[in-house]
């Protein structure tokens, strides 16, 4: 028994990963309201009477601990029903750009290595500008312009099928090329605001021009390592081989394609998976409800955790706020989603000009109100097994029993 915990220990002194995770409080120790953060349940079972997901993973983070951790309903239906737990990992889809792309970004902005005001063509030679038909002006995008979705490109990859038959599967130097010198410049930068999976394509490239990493391998490194993430990761498939197979079988299922496969620890996000091979800008990160709580408790510490920090309290001040460069019609932070027009993800009770946080295609959602350093975060597969789910109702929902639940 010695001989073990010996050998446990060293083990433990020696792994460079350290696993403090997240403490856990009750909700009054927090200053919140156990009933009220109860009527969660009844909601997300609702969700999945109504067929809208077939299970979930709800977590409540007050400042610098969890307070709620709760599963429900199935995480698979197909090839055979398979109950949630609090361990499954979800495909974050869009919800990377913040946890992945945006960090690590930023991080490159605190170190002096890129600028905001930066064109995009000094890291990617030819990336065209936006040029005005009518007078001939150009106009340069920016670092900004891609975090900020003002950018003007086009939303997506428009024919994914298309351009894998021209190209052939994992070719993301093809993609890039494309966006460089074929996506539409659909108006003047920072005028107007346009969701941009391509945005955060070109910021993989920025920073992989900049660090000589791939993105995948810079955010383990430099974020979710130092933060003790043990169940965060990208999932990039060479060969069909997932990236870390040690967490492929907590996965939960996403969609069953037309032939039958079912995607599982493969990025459901069709340019990620297939163009990108896993390794992408804007979605790949798969992760749990503990392991984002730790990412949100960290963010609303201001960037710190435990003692491990992976932003400045002035860059997540600045991370989080609304550039004055952009026109009104831009109502995005650096790389997160605000909701002052919009504000049906934070529900009717939390302040939308205080929330920042991101949605996921695939059903998953985190909101941070920074006024009173509160986070939910929302894992669903709603695209499983088909995608016709929707996650909507449960997030507005859940977000206004947790703003309701707050004393103090």
């Amino acid at each position: 028994m010695r001989k073990s915990l010996l050998i446990l220990a060293i083990f433990v002194a020696c792994n460079p990963l350290h696993r403090e995770g997240i403490r856990r409080l009750s909700p009054a120790s927090a200053g919140m309201d156990a009933q009220r953060l109860a009527l969660i349940d009844s909601t997300a079972m609702a969700s999945i009477a109504a067929g809208d997901v077939p299970g979930a993973v709800i977590g409540v983070v007050r400042g610098d601990a969890l307070v709620y951790e709760k599963a429900f309903g199935n995480k698979s239906l197909v090839p055979e029903k398979e109950p949630m737990t609090v361990e499954t990992l979800f495909d974050l889809a869009s919800v990377s750009k913040c946890v992945g792309t945006t960090i690590a970004i930023i991080q490159l902005v605190e170190k002096g290595q890129v600028r905001l005001v930066d064109p995009v063509h000094k890291y990617i030679p030819g990336f065209k500008p936006w040029k005005d038909e009518t007078t001939g002006e150009e106009v340069t995008i920016t670092v900004q312009d891609l975090l900020t979705h003002a950018s003007g490109l086009d939303a997506s990859l428009p024919d994914v099928p298309g351009f894998v038959e021209r190209n052939g599967t994992n070719c993301p130097d093809s993609l890039i090329r494309w966006i460089a010198t074929q996506s539409k410049r659909h108006f003047r930068p920072r005028t107007r605001q346009l969701y941009s999976c391509l945005n955060f394509i070109t910021l993989q490239h920025i920073l992989e021009q900049v660090t000589g990493e791939r993105l995948c391998d810079y955010a383990q490194k430099h974020i979710f390592d130092v933060l003790g993430l043990q169940h965060t990761t990208y999932f990039p498939l060479y060969d069909g081989a997932p990236y870390r197979p040690d967490l492929a079988p907590l996965c939960a299922p996403a969609e069953q394609l037309a032939d039958g496969h079912v995607l599982k620890a493969e990025v459901h996000d069709p340019t990620a998976r297939l163009v990108n091979g896993g390794n992408s800008g804007n979605a790949g990160v798969f992760s749990t409800v503990e392991d984002l709580a730790v990412m949100c408790a960290c963010l609303l510490n201001e960037g710190s955790l435990n003692g491990h920090r992976i932003l400045s309290p002035l860059t997540v001040r600045q991370m989080f706020r609304i550039p004055e460069s952009n026109a009104p019609e831009v109502a995005r932070a650096l790389g997160w989603d605000t909701y002052r027009r919009s504000p049906y993800t934070c529900g009717d009770i939390f302040n939308p000009t205080t929330v920042r946080g991101h949605t996921g295609y695939t059903g998953t959602s985190l909101i941070l109100d920074l006024e009173t350093r509160t986070a939910v975060i929302i894992l669903t597969n709603r695209v499983h097994p088909a995608d016709d789910g929707s996650a909507a109702r449960l997030r507005s929902t859940v977000a206004s029993i947790v703003a309701s639940a707050i004393c103090r």
